[in-house]
């Protein structure tokens, strides 16, 4: 069997895969919900594609969308961590064939090279190198230009693969991405501006107008691409032999026992299985790292900047910075407990008490981003109300909608495994109710505060987040009613996705 039948044949036994699995037709909707929100976004980039194109035929300037492509880069850089997992493809059940190991993970990174989604920019490009080949490019040189910018779009998927394996492994290679980025964002800040309009000058006049559209600038790219190829394909078979074969450097640690917790009884004992699952899990962990992370990068851009100062931009973030940890974390309510759900059905509501301690939980996870929130309270971007909206908000409304998504949730998550582990296939009430916990609070804030003014606005969102968190055990008991009416349904999809 050669490369090219081996890579089709891998490619259909993931397809098979994906439509054997029990969320498969929720998936579907999912997937139509996605495709809803791309089409929106094609028709901004369509429209900025456009407009980039007519001013480079006005300049007679073809190699212009070249200044903009680092800014396209790191958008598709960001967007990838929301969208792409790595490696696509299984690799467990083919560590044990006869195949070369090597082929495989190679067949793994062209598939992620091919995949459809790299297609995305060309609603960008397509539209800019149609108008610069009307405004007199030449046709080879425009369909040139469409393969250069493509490749670049790929380099970029094998640069993102490499930064979220390595991330994976330890929360410091966050230091890689930041390091190149700063290096490149930074100056263009602290620069003066005719030391800034000089560097932009002389990129444009002698590297980008007589090289962008080459032979040479092929060349050079073709060969980043083959040595990001190359890290990745040697990086990707270490990390995912050493976690296939649980290969870990295990060192004695003390363990807390957390004893303050006794007094609380059985929610205690949950209480202590939730900090350990943060503290232990490799998945639940690097999720928490990540938020700290985005919510500090964007209060300190909120005390010390004035990019995020419109009224929409700083509502989002401060609601963004709440309800981080519960779009990511609750959306998969009770699928980590799925690896041991059989336990929590012995005992009459035991299910019920692990769901209030999850609610405390989360709750009390809520001071990471109040006490995140204080430099922009403290120059004066936002007030204490403004937090307190934001955070009762978060516990009640927000909450309570996320809490809802355990009734419908029976798909069991891996804890630790997650270089090889199985692709989590999102339900449509998933990926709609995180969206929804995103923008509706920061809508009704904005409709509060076109009807009424900022302190009344927030004062009735503290008065809605209060009456559904004081009621927290009317509610939580409902969805525990619910999930019993439908615990064999449940108890099914879990056990087929262990």
């Amino acid at each position: 069997m050669n490369k090219l039948q081996l890579f089709w044949l891998l490619r259909k036994n993931t397809k098979l895969s994906e439509k054997r699995h029990p969320m498969f037709e929720a998936n579907q909707w999912g997937k139509l919900f996605g495709y809803i929100v791309v089409g929106f976004m094609a028709v901004e980039f369509i429209a900025l594609g456009t407009f980039l194109g007519w001013i480079a035929a006005q300049e007679n300037a073809p190699e212009m969308i070249f200044m903009v492509m680092f800014f396209l880069l790191i958008f598709d850089f960001g967007g990838r961590f929301a969208t792409q997992q790595t490696p696509l493809m299984l690799v467990k059940p083919y560590m044990l064939t006869p195949i070369s190991k090597y082929t495989a993970i190679e067949c793994f990174l062209i598939s992620q090279t091919l995949d459809l989604g790299n297609l995305i920019w060309m609603v960008v490009f397509l539209p800019y190198a149609f108008i610069v080949w009307c405004g007199g490019l030449s046709g080879w040189a425009a369909i040139g230009l469409l393969c250069l910018l493509h490749l670049m779009v790929m380099i970029n998927s094998q640069w993102y693969l490499l930064v979220r394996t390595l991330v994976n492994q330890h929360i410091l290679w966050w230091l890689l991405p930041a390091a190149v980025y700063g290096s490149m964002i930074l100056p263009l800040i602290f620069l003066p501006d005719a030391v800034t309009d000089k560097v932009f000058d002389f990129i444009g006049d002698e590297i980008f107008e007589p090289y962008a559209i080459s032979w040479w600038a092929f060349l050079v790219l073709a060969v980043i691409f083959c040595c990001f190829f190359a890290v990745n394909r040697q990086l990707q078979m270490r990390l995912i032999y050493n976690e296939v074969s649980k290969k870990e450097n295990t060192k004695m640690k003390h363990v807390s026992e957390f004893q303050a917790l006794n007094r609380f009884g059985q929610i205690g004992e949950y209480l202590k299985l939730e900090i350990k699952s943060t503290m232990r899990n490799k998945a639940i962990r690097s999720r928490f790292i990540q938020g700290v992370c985005f919510i500090s990068f964007f209060s300190l851009a909120i005390s010390f900047g004035d990019m995020y100062d419109g009224n929409f931009a700083r509502t989002f973030l401060g609601f963004y910075a709440f309800i981080f940890f519960g779009a990511v974390n609750l959306t998969k309510v009770m699928c980590p407990e799925g690896n041991y759900i059989d336990l929590l059905m012995v005992h009459e509501e035991n299910i019920l008490t692990l769901l209030r301690a999850k609610y405390y939980y989360y709750c009390a996870v809520l001071l990471i981003p109040v006490f995140l929130q204080l430099p922009p309270v403290i120059t004066g971007k936002y007030s204490i109300l403004m937090i307190l909206a934001f955070l009762f908000t978060a516990t009640g409304p927000v909450y309570w909608m996320l809490f809802q998504l355990a009734v419908f949730n029976r798909d069991t998550l891996p804890l630790n495994d997650k270089i090889t582990g199985k692709n989590q296939m999102d339900n449509k009430w998933q990926g709609i109710l995180s969206m929804v916990a995103m923008f509706v609070p920061v809508l009704l804030v904005i409709t509060l505060e076109s009807i009424f003014d900022s302190t009344t606005a927030y004062i009735v969102l503290i008065v809605i987040g209060l009456s559904f968190t004081l009621t927290e055990q009317y509610w939580m008991r409902d969805i525990y009613r619910r999930m019993m009416t439908r615990r064999y349904q449940n108890l099914e999809g879990f056990h087929t996705t262990r």
